[in-house]
């Protein structure tokens, strides 16, 4: 169309991400209120946005991590603006920035044809589960091991911890991540070394918990509950599943959780080898 003529394409700067957020939180992705400024602290090029003139009509993220992989997110265009090819043209853009790198992306199901056809390969399934908070569970830690607080750990240790489930080491992310006002990021430790962590955050529509990461079942159990325990009974709560993890899967049906939401992890270039059988919570579908 002859609108196209007028599209161009640039770098976020941390105002537009604030927008981007917006749109995400219309089509009902539910962000954390903490998320853009964690999210453009990790790469601040990372970001891009479409304008019609000067009207923001889409965007997209390709968020960099050290050297070699990537993870694509926010892909989004107004509504009015799509089937104008705005789309394509962003997307374009933006795997450019991750040529040469393993991407990754977590894939709604009405998408994932599309992304086959640039190269995305489905790598596991991951459901959003629905729950609520409160005391349920409080008590339920584990006679070996003791929850802390991170902010009594060090931060290069739990950095060291989290690298084993992510492709590259995501200090910048991790940093401000831990450390969102009005969230809450505990540890739990055995024989004196970290033995998984988790984070919850407040989001437009109550809280979600990721990442939660355990040794085992009984540790995630243990943090799982005691994330939740503050909580005023009722608050909606949300947590990211891997499917292959039938250990998670259990866990949120104890606590009477139910699924609302389903994407695919997908990943164009080798997929990482990553401890899924640890992952009780996918992180963020934004930036993996």
């Amino acid at each position: 169309m002859s609108e196209l003529s007028g599209y161009t394409i640039r770098t976020m700067t941390r105002s537009d991400l604030d927008i981007a957020v917006e749109w995400a939180a219309r089509e009902g992705w539910n962000p954390g209120n903490g998320d853009a400024e964690c999210f453009y602290r990790t790469d601040p090029e990372g970001f891009l946005i479409g304008l019609l003139g000067t009207e923001p009509v889409a965007a997209i993220s390709v968020v960099r991590y050290g050297s070699s992989s990537g993870f694509l997110g926010f892909y989004l265009v107004l509504p009015r603006y799509r089937g104008m090819g705005l789309g394509l043209r962003i997307w374009h853009a933006g795997l450019a920035r991750l040529e040469g790198r393993t991407a990754g992306l977590d894939g709604v199901v009405a998408q994932q044809e599309n992304y086959r056809k640039s190269g995305f390969a489905p790598a596991w399934r991951n459901i959003r589960y629905e729950g609520t908070g409160g005391e349920e569970g409080k008590n339920n830690i584990p006679k070996r091991g003791s929850i802390v607080s991170l902010s009594e750990l060090p931060f290069g240790k739990l950095l060291e911890y989290d690298r084993s489930f992510f492709p590259e080491e995501r200090r910048a992310f991790l940093d401000c991540w831990i450390n969102q006002r009005g969230s809450e990021a505990l540890g739990i430790t055995e024989n004196e070394r970290i033995a998984g962590y988790g984070v919850i955050r407040p989001c437009r529509n109550g809280f979600k918990i990721g990442p939660l990461f355990a040794d085992r079942p009984d540790l995630a159990e243990a943090l799982f509950s005691a994330l939740k325990a503050p909580l005023t009974e009722g608050t909606p709560l949300f947590l990211d599943i891997p499917v292959v993890n039938p250990s998670a899967l259990k866990m949120a049906q104890r606590h009477r959780m139910r699924a609302v939401f389903e994407t695919t992890r997908m990943y164009r270039g080798k997929p990482p080898k990553l401890p899924l059988h640890r992952t009780y919570g996918i992180t963020t579908f934004e930036l993996g």
